[in-house]
């Protein structure tokens, strides 16, 4: 069996369009673009990816990579990569934002560590709500629902489509704020004990004025804080189920 330069070149053209799309998700995605995986796996698992989808991808040797034409593309295809990466990245943030709010609140603001998906400092109960959602997400088989919407997404917005609309931009955007609201209700059960905690050292303060109410509420609060997130923690469970279920369903509907 004898194959053409041009029949290879055609080939490896055609495999070239969705490794962009892959390999744009599986830098921007959580757990697959966390900085501890290192980036010859990323391209690797790309690869892998994108040589199994390639038998259902349309034809689209024709497109010139390095033409006008394919450089649309090849932005298009980035760019809806970067796009589904992001809305659970922002999910996952959401998380993050809980847990600062909670340690904020309970006194463990100062408390602080470094986030090995992303790099950067957060708090410890940011960080313990981020570990559970990971685990959580990979335990429900997340990272295989979220190839199966990658694989979709390519029937839904084929190669040498139009570029995202708008409007799926805007929908981003209200996801986002919807995604923190319920990180705010993550959150609400210890902001609401320790400020109940608070208003009674308060007034204790007013009963007591000889009472040191730093050696006291101190401990008090960040006690009351511990005993809120170990009593919320069968709740913690369903609701990142909703977080999970919402991003899913939000992928879904911008990308069909």
């Amino acid at each position: 069996m004898e194959f053409s330069v041009d029949e290879i070149i055609g080939w490896l053209t055609a495999f070239y369009w969705p490794f962009l799309r892959i390999g744009a998700l599986f830098m921007a995605a959580p757990v697959f673009g966390a900085r501890t995986v290192p980036v010859r796996i990323r391209i690797i698992l790309a690869l892998l990816i994108t040589f199994l989808l390639f038998p259902t991808m349309p034809d689209t040797s024709g497109l010139d990579p390095l033409g006008a034409t394919g450089v649309v593309v090849a932005v298009q295809q980035i760019l809806i990569g970067v796009f589904m990466g992001l809305t659970l990245q922002i999910m996952f943030a959401a998380l993050v934002m809980s847990g600062m709010i909670s340690a904020t609140t309970m006194g463990l603001g100062f408390a602080s560590t470094v986030d090995p998906q992303n790099g950067v400092q957060v708090t410890v109960l940011g960080q313990y709500y981020l570990i559970i959602a990971t685990l959580l997400f990979l335990t429900v088989d997340g990272h295989l629902l979220l190839l199966s919407v990658l694989a979709d997404s390519f029937l839904a917005l084929p190669l040498g489509g139009e570029l995202l609309p708008m409007e799926v931009v805007w929908n981003l955007v209200v996801f986002s704020a919807e995604m923190f609201l319920s990180a705010l209700l993550i959150a609400l059960p210890i902001m609401v004990g320790v400020l109940l905690v608070n208003l009674g050292l308060g007034v204790i303060t007013r009963a007591a004025p000889q009472l040191n109410i730093f050696a006291v509420g101190f401990p008090a609060t960040m006690l009351t804080g511990f005993v809120l997130v170990l009593l919320c923690q069968p709740l913690l469970s369903p609701l990142l189920m909703d977080l999970f279920s919402n991003s899913f369903d939000f992928l879904r509907l911008n990308l069909n």
